[in-house]
């Protein structure tokens, strides 16, 4: 009998139940397969197809061997089957470049006329053209229009080569062109047929999982419409409620967008909305900081809170169900653990999904026994679980990147700035927001160039001084390995002087 071999699960999961897959996959070019501390960690979220897109393996002699071995293979198969580049001139780095594999529902599958058509609307709003004359022509051709389908009509203006900051810039007068226009996929004459049920009432069906990643998300929405609400109607002049906003949009942002993007090549939220959601909890921090409410404050609140209602009309119709079509289970699984990280907001507290917490439990491992798979180094040796123990016991956070910028570690337990573990084996530019990525592209830049060996930034979090410094990792011969980023709460630091400063105090 064939043994199944599921492609959408982790790396991990698969050399568990089959051990021979270790040395067949370091046949294929997987070198790193044997280190039994990267299978233990990055393994859990690396599935074979992802890993071959990054390091450039042939994915059809992966199937042809695996076939060869006795394998059965199911679960989500590379459209292309990532063939190898035609030219010699591609480097590896560009091959680790690639975008993965597209999804089975994929956004291409709209009609070329009508996304030219919604195109064509939306280049009119960017020539500057008057809202309500294109709202009329949109009115007189399209009875309505598919959320996705907006995404997508975007997506291809940034393909096409409009920049992504005039994107998002418009992204609002997109929304009102389409005002009351929208519909779940079910009224939309185009329903991806890869998609046997409505992306809506996938959505609404996972949010009624107690638990479950989309319930939360869902709860908070219909919490912070009630915030919008009154702070609208003047009830709450303080906005202090409201700027807990910033939880809500950290989820979407470490959690969501990254993992859309990343595996399934769906990158107009991480795009477009990641800048939108920064902007408006900047706006609504701004707002709550002001001393003077005049009329000038007052119309810079009407605004916010009109985008932040878009906001969640865009999460509910565009974001979620998207989700909840494309994501795995394995993946949700991976959400609803990272998600027990964040601190509740909006009064909506976290609840258990019994499934994830069993099928965690499940994957979770005995500590490896003394010996096996020692890491030996220049001054000593360590087993996986004693060296786990030590860097867990750093009162650092500290994460690694490697020499080709993705994500290789981060040590456990509370952090002020959350690095979800399904973030391992992902580029570390899919981790920040748009406005923060060309930051992280130069600092990294500079240390592969040797320009610099390391940056410092001071920053206040919640009344707290913390040091977050980067420094470039180097071998012996001085060529770059990898990035380190250490933060460290200062506050000790600023107690100890204040009090030598008071003793000095005559």
């Amino acid at each position: 009998m064939a043994k199944e071999l599921d492609l959408s699960k982790s790396v991990y999961k698969l050399t568990k139940k089959y051990p021979e897959l270790i040395d067949i996959l370091k046949d294929l070019g997987f070198t790193e397969i044997t280190n039994t501390a990267m299978r233990h960690s990055v393994g859990k979220f690396m599935t074979i197809p992802k890993g071959a897109t990054m390091k450039g393996i042939d994915m059809m002699a992966v199937v042809a061997r695996l076939m060869q071995e006795g394998f059965s293979l199911t679960g989500a198969m590379p459209a292309i089957l990532a063939e190898k580049p035609e030219t010699k001139e591609e480097t590896p780095k560009a091959q680790e470049s690639k975008a993965p594999e597209k999804p089975a529902i994929a956004l291409e599958s709209m009609d070329e006329g009508r996304l030219d058509k919604l195109k064509s609307y939306l280049k009119r709003l960017g020539s500057g053209e008057e809202l309500e004359a294109v709202r009329q022509d949109f009115v007189e051709n399209f009875s309505s229009v598919e959320p996705q389908e907006i995404m997508q009509a975007e997506q291809s203006l940034m393909k096409d080569g409009v920049p992504v900051e005039e994107v998002r810039r418009l992204c609002d007068v997109h929304s009102a062109l389409f005002h009351q226009k929208t519909g779940c996929a079910s009224e939309s004459p185009k329903v991806q047929k890869s998609t046997p049920e409505d992306r809506s009432e996938q959505a609404r069906a996972l949010a009624a999982v107690t638990g479950h990643p989309l319930s939360i998300l869902y709860k908070e929405n219909e919490a912070l419409k009630g915030l919008l609400e009154a702070a609208k109607s003047g009830e709450d002049s303080t906005l202090a409620p409201l700027k807990e906003i910033g939880a809500h949009y950290h989820k979407k942002g470490d959690l969501l967008y990254p993992i859309l993007a990343t595996n399934h090549d769906i990158t107009g939220p991480s795009n477009v909305m990641w800048a939108l959601d920064v902007e408006i909890r900047q706006e609504i921090s701004a707002l709550a900081k002001s001393r003077s409410h005049d009329d000038a404050w007052h119309v810079r609140l009407e605004a916010v809170l009109t985008r932040a209602e878009e906001m969640i009309a865009k999460e509910e119709n565009i974001l979620y169900p998207i989700c909840a079509v494309t994501l795995t289970e394995e993946e949700w699984q991976g959400v609803y653990r990272d998600m027990l990280d964040y601190a509740p907001c909006f009064g909506v507290e976290k609840e258990t999904w019994e499934e994830a917490e069993q099928a965690l439990a499940a994957d979770s491992e005995a500590p490896v026994a003394a010996g096996e798979g020692d890491i030996v180094l220049g001054g000593g040796s360590f087993t996986v679980p004693q060296l786990t123990a030590l860097l867990n016991t750093i009162p650092l956070e500290i994460t690694f990147v490697d020499a080709n910028d993705i994500n290789r570690f981060f040590n456990e337990g509370p952090k002020v700035f959350k690095r979800p573990l399904a973030a391992l084996g992902r580029e570390v530019y899919s981790c920040h927001p748009p406005k923060v990525e060309p930051i992280v592209r130069n600092i990294i830049d500079d240390f592969k160039n040797k320009r610099r060996d390391e940056v410092a930034i001071w920053m206040d979090r919640g009344g707290r001084p913390f040091l977050v410094k980067y420094m470039a990792v180097r071998d012996k011969k001085g060529a770059y390995v990898g990035t380190m980023e250490l933060v460290q709460d200062m506050t000790f630091a600023k107690e100890h002087f204040l009090k030598g400063e008071e003793k000095q105090e005559p």
